[in-house]
């Protein structure tokens, strides 16, 4: 199986090159916020970044004016639990309808091992939340790294990829996987905006969620190619 798996990589070696770029890197990224984090040398940077969001005369009030805010508290709700596992059953739902049931195994194990990595390492850092600011939306998991981040990248990157990978068209492709992206980017964004996480916190999440799509992507694509399972729906580009 893993001699296999090697001669799979050697056949693909762009998308492989891509892929293992991004999970090295993401992991490398990661391990170093982490490390700035435990030894608090993200501090001034934290705290210097999140004031820049916030009324120079008053950070309690954000910036901008109070639909601004609610906008936020609307985007940020596009990376919570709810909406996530919402989202991703009613399209797994329909790629079973499609006879696409692998596609939609895989896509909920890629979102449920998602959510499980980012809280054990919730737990594990148990780092508190910003004290510096008022919390314009409610938490109560820990801070580090932040988890609408992590599962936005999770969950939105992967359905890019998947949408992406049915189209023939390469601009139909980068504007599904940079919506994608800016979806997630927009979620992090939002959680510092209402003062409910550290910069280091998303910027964490985005590095650790991205290399946890890019592992499963990889997984993914070995697996349909060697095992030939919904290959019609996918293999048109």
């Amino acid at each position: 199986m893993f001699q296999r798996f090697i001669q799979w990589l050697g056949k693909h070696e762009l998308t492989t090159l891509i892929l293992i770029a991004v999970i090295g890197g993401g992991s490398w990224g990661f391990i170093e916020l982490a490390d700035e984090v435990l030894e608090g040398e993200s501090e001034d940077f934290d705290r210097a970044v999140l004031l820049s969001m916030r009324n120079s005369e008053d950070i309690t009030d954000p910036l901008g004016p109070v639909w601004l805010e609610e906008i936020g508290r609307d985007i940020t709700a596009l990376g919570g639990n709810a909406i996530l596992i919402f989202l991703t059953l009613s399209i797994a739902g329909f790629l079973v309808l499609m006879k696409q049931k692998w596609v939609a195994l895989f896509l909920v194990c890629a979102v449920a091992s998602g959510m499980l990595m980012s809280s054990g390492l919730k737990l594990f850092f148990d780092r508190p939340r910003p004290d510096l600011v008022p919390h314009g939306s409610h938490v109560y998991t820990r801070s580090f790294p932040s988890g609408h981040s992590a599962l936005s990248a999770v969950t939105y990157l992967t359905l890019g990829a998947l949408l992406a990978r049915v189209q023939q068209r390469r601009r139909l492709k980068a504007y599904i996987l940079l919506q994608a992206l800016f979806i997630t980017i927009a979620v992090g964004t939002s959680r510092v905006y209402l003062g409910v996480h550290w910069p280091t916190d998303v910027l964490a999440g985005w590095t650790i969620g991205a290399t946890w799509a890019a592992i499963c992507w990889m997984i993914f694509r070995w697996f349909q190619r060697e095992t030939q399972i919904d290959q019609p729906a996918l293999e048109k580009n």
